[in-house]
């Protein structure tokens, strides 16, 4: 039986919640395969549709969203107006709040997400979608193999238009820095290591801090968000966390740390985009 493949179909930039580590930021890379009968075209399954159909599908339904399984510590949900709430805690018992239209969440019957278990979960739904000439649908999720410093971090923008303006949605990104236009590995480790499981947070969207959480909480075109979480995963911004006032902020605190050296930041948003800032 003939078999398809599309290698880096597309990337889902998500968050997660992991029961010790809180919400995590992360890209998964998709590449599917595809086996069954040949059609009359000679084809198992057009190209195009592959595009149009299952990239679409896994856009619309995974992507910029919260995934929370069902087998979280002290998981309560409830209804409040046109929002899903959430509450939970981790395995030192702290406490999250996540409220949201219901679009920007997505619930899994799982203890745990991990890529096994997903990789089948999105094959059965993609399964539903495909002709019966096709038989089996293989789902691969991978993360970028990055050589040098990454970290995993989780945010929101509310004035994004798009699907961005979600509070807990994220990446798993690369970092590159150079000073004196030589790349410094020990900078960019240190800086991973500070941001490392991070939920980079605007000042001006906080509604309530204390001493051990912070909550967020913002009017987007989607709806109201809101999100509490320890005080100590959170990393603040003056500006909105978009990739290029992030690469523009570590810039700065480093020239404010070297005043004497010169700085490039590349900073990536994901797989193979970001921001470069200098000082």
């Amino acid at each position: 039986m003939p078999t398809l493949f599309v290698d880096q179909l597309t990337v889902i930039d998500f968050s997660y919640v992991h029961a010790s580590r809180g919400i995590l930021g992360e890209s998964w890379i998709v590449d599917i395969e595809i086996s069954g009968d040949l059609d009359d075209q000679g084809m198992i399954f057009d190209f195009g549709n592959v595009k149009k159909q299952i990239k679409q599908t896994i856009d619309q339904h995974y992507d910029h969203k919260l995934w929370i399984p069902s087998g979280l510590p002290k998981l309560n949900k409830a209804q409040s107006g046109e929002n899903q709430v959430y509450q939970w805690q981790d395995t030192l018992q702290r406490n999250y709040t996540h409220s949201s239209p219901t679009n920007a969440i997505i619930e899994f019957g799982l203890k745990s997400i991990n890529h096994a278990e997903m990789e089948k979960l999105i094959a059965d739904e993609l399964q539903q979608l495909l002709p019966q000439n096709v038989h089996a649908i293989k789902l691969t999720l991978r993360q970028e193999s990055i050589a040098g410093a990454s970290y995993q971090y989780s945010h929101g923008l509310q004035k994004h238009e798009g699907n961005c303006q979600r509070i807990a949605h994220g990446h798993r990104s690369a970092l590159e820095i150079y000073q004196n236009g030589t790349r410094d590995k020990a900078l960019e480790q240190q800086w991973a290591h500070q941001w490392q499981d991070i939920y980079l947070g605007t000042t001006g969207h906080i509604q309530a801090s204390t001493d051990t959480s912070i909550t967020f909480s913002y009017q987007a075109p989607q709806g109201h968000f809101e999100l509490t979480l320890p005080a100590d995963r959170c990393y603040l911004l003056k500006t909105e966390s978009t990739v290029e006032h992030i690469a523009e902020h570590i810039a700065s605190k480093l020239k404010q740390q070297h005043p004497h050296s010169s700085f490039k930041v590349k900073a990536f948003e994901g797989v193979s985009k970001g921001a470069i800032a200098q000082s």
